[in-house]
């Protein structure tokens, strides 16, 4: 397993590049209204506010949200930020924390046990799956989407997410 620095790297990755997808969308909000896209950004947020609680101490149910649930849609954006923020500190644990197996309970047959930092992992590698599609489909409304690989990431000196132009 990578270094927990390399996985920060990565971490923090994921947020900026999350961000600066938030910035071209509402630059050009026409692409909000379409719904696959809208809905593969609620699926990407949902999924990171699930890792948050599958990580965390799991006092209360996970409540599941719908896209029909933030209206105006940049309310999105902002439980993007907050899930964003829960990742952070989540990811900036000690070694023994980030070695902390847990027991996801979407995967029960076989049941799927994990370190924290694989469930880390998980979650910024997800969420770069569905930005390329969401990019593709920003493109074919005639958008721009913003350059998010890694090598630009690190290029551009590692910025912190900006969520907003």
């Amino acid at each position: 397993m990578a270094d927990a620095s390399v996985l920060r790297d990565l971490w923090n990755h994921h947020a900026w590049a999350d961000a600066e997808h938030w910035c071209a969308f509402a630059a050009f909000p026409v692409a909000l209204e379409d719904s696959a896209l809208l809905n593969r950004l609620h699926h990407v947020h949902l999924t990171q506010s699930a890792w948050v609680w599958a990580i965390g101490d799991r006092r209360d149910e996970f409540v599941f949200s719908n896209t029909t649930d933030f209206v105006p849609v940049l309310t999105l954006r902002d439980f993007a930020i907050r899930n964003h923020a829960a990742l952070a500190a989540l990811s900036a644990a000690d070694e023994p924390a980030l070695d902390r197996i847990i027991g996801i309970p979407w995967f029960p047959d076989p049941p799927l046990r994990l370190s924290v930092r694989e469930g880390l992992t998980q979650v910024a590698l997800h969420s770069h799956h569905h930005r390329g599609q969401n990019a593709t489909r920003f493109r074919e409304f005639g958008g721009v989407p913003p350059g998010t690989d890694l090598i630009t990431w690190i290029w551009k000196g590692r910025p912190a997410p900006r969520w907003m132009t």
